[in-house]
């Protein structure tokens, strides 16, 4: 049965309020607008579409005309405008519930699937019709703005756009939480993250893109979720650069921190003695900081740290005479280097050991 056939379905009555309406100059009752209504929340859940339904009333219509006396004919117009009105009023509402219903299921899924809080089975099942295939591995970006985004935030639909026309219908889900971009590919399309992370950023205005690692199944996705989000609070607290951070590039850093105890008394052994200086710990430390990102070259740490040659190595020496410990000596810089990144993850000294 084609789809106008299907439409006719939904035109009982119809001829006969258009006589009404002709033979009597009213306007539609109440009764009748809402059994169009009705009609048209039935046609729409039925998935025929309201151009095919609209064709199929001025039909009827047309059909209609011939029978009119001709004094009121000239009134049919007014008629079928009305009862297109009040069926296409039904329709678009019954459309309306169906897209909210659909979002809110979108959004129950992505919910579950970011963190795990449904049976894996389940989400597998459900991941196909939002456009995953969870028996293949998947990697997650998270990108992160100076602002929070949700889904139909101007960001979010220029990402979204820039997606779909460079990779089409690949199987990829973008989509929001917590104001946050996120978008999942499959681990075998990393052009896709690369181009997100390009896109997040511009569209950002200067954002920061973090990717985790590829993990298969449901459970993977979470995985890679925790992975992406741990590597912007890490960014945040090193105060690492680069736009764009690689999960896989960043896994010394829970290691150093996975005895949390063992650390903080490596911080408060080694660099304890800094409290001692005047002003405290924190020059000295951000002179450690620059003095081993710039890969131990004092004149580059001076400009860092818009200070002289001089006062630079007057720090790193007074490091030395407090700590016991040669800044520029290899084997004792290991262990300073690794106090100063302990100090950095646990944000020593502003918050105590």
């Amino acid at each position: 049965m084609t789809e106008r056939e299907l439409a006719e379905e939904y035109l009982e009555g119809y001829p006969e309020i258009l006589a009404g309406v002709c033979a009597t100059s009213r306007r539609l009752t109440r009764e009748e607008r809402e059994a169009l209504r009705s009609r048209g929340e039935r046609a729409a859940e039925a998935g025929i579409g309201l151009r095919a339904l609209i064709r199929a009333h001025l039909s009827a219509a047309q059909r209609v005309r011939p029978g009119l006396p001709q004094a009121v004919a000239d009134r049919l117009l007014s008629a079928v405008e009305q009862a297109v009105d009040a069926f296409a009023e039904g329709h678009e509402r019954a459309q309306h519930l169906a897209v909210r219903q659909e979002e809110a299921a979108r959004r129950e899924f992505i919910d579950d699937l970011l963190y795990g809080r449904s049976g894996l089975g389940r989400i597998a099942e459900r991941a196909e019709r939002f456009g995953l295939l969870l028996s293949h591995a998947h990697a997650v970006a998270v990108a992160q703005g100076p602002e929070p985004y949700s889904d139909g935030y101007t960001v979010t639909r220029t990402v979204e756009t820039s997606l779909a026309a460079r990779f089409g219908n690949r199987r990829i889900l973008l989509t929001t939480k917590d104001g946050r971009l996120i978008c999942v590919a499959p681990a075998d399309e990393t052009d896709v993250l690369a181009h997100f992370a390009k896109q997040a950023y511009a569209a950002t205005d200067g954002g920061r893109v973090a990717i985790g690692r590829p993990h298969p199944g449901a459970g993977g996705v979470v995985h890679s979720y925790e992975e992406a989000l741990n590597a912007l609070d890490l960014a945040a607290r090193m105060n690492l650069d680069g736009p764009v951070l690689y999960a896989a590039d960043l896994l010394v850093y829970p290691v150093l921190t996975r005895d949390r105890q063992a650390m903080a008394d490596l911080v408060r052994t080694v660099l304890g003695p800094l409290q001692q200086a005047r002003g405290g710990a924190k020059p000295l430390l951000d002179t450690l900081t620059a003095y081993f990102d710039t890969g131990c070259v004092t004149a580059q740490t001076a400009r860092r740290l818009s200070l002289s040659v001089r006062a630079t190595t007057y720090r790193l020496d007074r490091i030395h005479r407090l700590t016991g410990s040669d800044p520029g000596d290899p084997v004792q810089r290991y262990t300073l280097q690794t106090a100063v990144v302990g100090a950095r993850l646990l944000d020593w000294p502003d918050q105590p050991l």
